[in-house]
């Protein structure tokens, strides 16, 4: 008769990868394109991205400067947020139009609203109850 051979069934770390400066870019470059298209002004811009709206501008431009484990967190949120309303809703507009709309979830505030307290947790706020409300958790 053969023997079993154990087997490991601990649950292996998770570590992912951090997020290196060209995803990062990339990730700058769709959240203006977002930007865009949710109508938000570049003072908001700036604050959703906890920058002076002068670099913002600047990078805007295209001289899109060093982003650092914050921003690089921002960016991802507001990424998570894109997904989620693209998952949740299939007209594009709808998605882009409820960022701006008042929110029971929120106190009644927009979403944006949330987000423009400008704490990184904030975005991770609108973006957790929108993964939750398509099905995530």
């Amino acid at each position: 008769m053969t023997a079993l051979s154990p087997v490991d069934t601990a649950a292996a770390p998770f570590s992912p990868a951090a997020i290196t400066q060209e995803e990062a870019a990339a990730m700058f470059r769709a959240a203006v394109n977002l930007f865009r298209l949710w109508g938000v002004t570049d003072e908001e811009a700036a604050m959703l991205l906890d920058q002076p709206v002068r670099s913002y501008r600047r990078w805007k431009s295209g001289e899109i400067g060093r982003i650092d484990r914050d921003g690089a967190a921002r960016l991802s949120n507001l990424m998570g947020i894109h997904k989620a309303l693209r998952l949740i809703f299939r007209e594009p507009q709808r998605g882009y139009a409820w960022i701006r709309a008042a929110n029971e979830a929120f106190g009644g505030k927009s979403a944006l609203a949330v987000m423009l307290d400008g704490e990184l947790t904030d975005l991770m706020r609108v973006r957790r109850y929108l993964d939750a409300e398509r099905g995530l958790w």
